[in-house]
């Protein structure tokens, strides 16, 4: 009876695999066993102390009611210096929107904008909600497959085939989560190329790891090779890599009016505001200051090279460089139909991730997630030590495989 009560959008989907692999993980420690977690996409660093004396300022100004739907004046200022300064991007306030996370306007720009057999382009591997979101709002996710050789980056002439009279989003996320993959400033124009014959396909680019880049990369966003897309480009950043405040709940975007007025009628019927403290603290954190940024990009790379060269000492795994973000997506090609000591068969990458989550004590989010196999993702937003440990486990589990 309750099947058949529930909408079919929401039988539809599955609940976030990278939020199920942590809750299972958390769920494991409680029962004593000792397991390291690397399924979350959340810098372990702590929320920089100047950010968090912004939030108690707030609150002991009182700024604790409901602020204007779509953000703060403050905010939105902070966000529009943001985009000039950082991506030579001109915005006006009433051109940007502020969400209780990036999540937030991704689901408000879909239900805004999405009719049922409305196409949605994305490229995998992808960050698990893009489809799911998309479904959600009626739309139908069309998936292009990035190739491993060229680390997991789509081309031009894949994105040209998949673009129909149908399609009315174009998902871009670099650096990608989960494979890290950055597309350069060439490939970038290459891409835009393609979008600039195509009037009906909308953009939206999710640049919530920008600042997670490595071995001296320039960062480009798509608009500030082709400005030409402005007209029909959504701009998606956030707080919560750069400043690590995921559980802050901001994130934020730059695009036409056009599309901000129904993504602001929509929020004014699902979450209202985001949260008044929150959005204080973002102030600071955009207009405060950066330096603390280089050290936490200088230990994320160490913990980078660190994890691809242990991995790629694994019997059964090869896993490239990343360019950005911080996770590694390794594929696991060389365990895939292989056997425990106990006799149970490895025959996709979920297997490998239950396995070696229940052997080993690490928790890793299988490939198929997000839509890409045989692989799986590891976050190395946690110490070194542990990352170093959980390599050891990882590499001994391989080697126990025949």
């Amino acid at each position: 009876m309750v099947q058949q009560f529930l909408s079919k959008q929401v039988t539809s989907i599955k609940p976030s695999p990278t939020i199920a692999v942590t809750q299972k993980a958390r769920e494991l420690r409680s029962q004593g066993m000792d397991v390291i977690g690397l399924g979350a996409g959340e810098p372990d660093f702590d929320t920089p102390d100047n950010i968090k004396e912004a939030a108690i300022d707030a609150i002991n100004r009182g700024e604790t009611k409901y602020t204007a739907v779509d953000g703060i004046p403050e905010l939105k200022q902070a966000i529009v210096k943001k985009f000039k300064k950082e991506n030579n991007l001109e915005y006006t306030t009433n051109q940007i929107f502020v969400a209780p996370g990036g999540k937030a306007i991704i689901y408000n720009a879909m239900m805004a904008t999405l009719n049922q057999g409305d196409e949605v382009i994305i490229p995998a591997p992808y960050w698990v909600s893009y489809p799911d979101i998309t479904q959600m709002s009626g739309g139908t996710p069309i998936v292009i497959q990035g190739n491993q050789k060229n680390n997991y980056k789509i081309t031009p002439k894949q994105l040209e085939d998949a673009i129909t009279d149908k399609t009315k989003w174009f998902i871009f996320n670099s650096p990608s989560n989960p494979s890290g993959a950055t597309y350069t400033k060439s490939e970038l124009k290459a891409i835009t190329d393609v979008l600039l014959k195509y009037e009906n396909v909308w953009l939206l680019t999710d640049d919530i790891y920008e600042h997670m880049v490595y071995d001296n990369f320039k960062y480009y966003t798509p608009l500030q090779v082709e400005p030409k897309l402005f007209h029909r480009t959504l701009t998606l950043n956030g707080v919560s890599k750069a400043y690590s405040m995921t559980g802050w709940r901001i994130g934020y975007c730059g695009a036409p009016e056009e599309i901000i007025k129904p993504m602001r009628t929509i929020q004014s019927q699902s979450t209202t505001n985001p949260t008044s403290i929150s959005q204080w603290a973002s102030v600071e954190a955009l207009e405060g200051d950066q330096s603390f940024l280089k050290d936490w990009i200088k230990e994320f790379q160490q913990r980078r090279d660190m994890v691809v060269q242990l991995l790629n000492k694994a019997k059964g795994i090869e896993c490239g460089m990343p360019e950005g973000a911080f996770y590694v997506y390794p594929s696991i090609n060389g365990c895939i139909g292989k056997q425990t000591p106990d006799g149970k068969m490895i025959e996709n990458d979920e297997d490998f991730a239950t396995q070696l989550l229940e052997s080993e004590g690490v928790a890793v989010v299988h490939g198929a997630a997000f839509g890409t196999s045989p692989c799986f993702r590891i976050s190395y937003a946690t110490s070194i030590e542990l990352l170093e440990e959980a390599c050891i486990r990882i590499s001994r589990f391989c080697a126990g495989l025949s």
